[in-house]
C-alpha cells in the first residue's frame, strides 16, 4: 500500500494517505473525491557532517587492505 499526497480541489486541505487497489481516496476534511496528486520527495539524510553521520563498523582482521598484512592495521592498537 504506498503513500500518496494530495491537495483537495474543493477546500485547498493538503494531505497524504495510503491507497489500495481499486480505491479512490478522499479528502479527510471535506470528503472530496476532486483531488490533485502532489509531487513527493523522498526522505534524506538530515546530519549535515561527516562526524555526525554514523560510525562504521571496523573490518575483521585482514580486510583493510594494510601493506603491513593481517594484523598490522589500526584496529588492533
Amino acid at each position: 500500500m504506498p503513500i500518496y499526497e494530495y491537495t483537495c480541489r474543493d477546500c485547498g486541505h493538503p494531505f497524504e494517505t495510503l491507497v489500495r487497489n481499486g480505491t479512490v481516496p478522499a479528502c479527510p476534511h471535506c470528503h472530496s473525491q476532486a483531488l490533485d496528486k502532489r509531487l513527493s520527495a523522498p526522505a534524506a539524510l538530515t546530519s549535515t557532517s561527516a562526524a555526525e553521520a554514523a560510525p562504521m563498523a571496523a573490518s575483521p582482521c585482514g580486510a583493510c587492505g594494510h601493506p603491513g598484512g593481517p594484523g598490522a592495521c589500526h584496529f588492533n592498537d
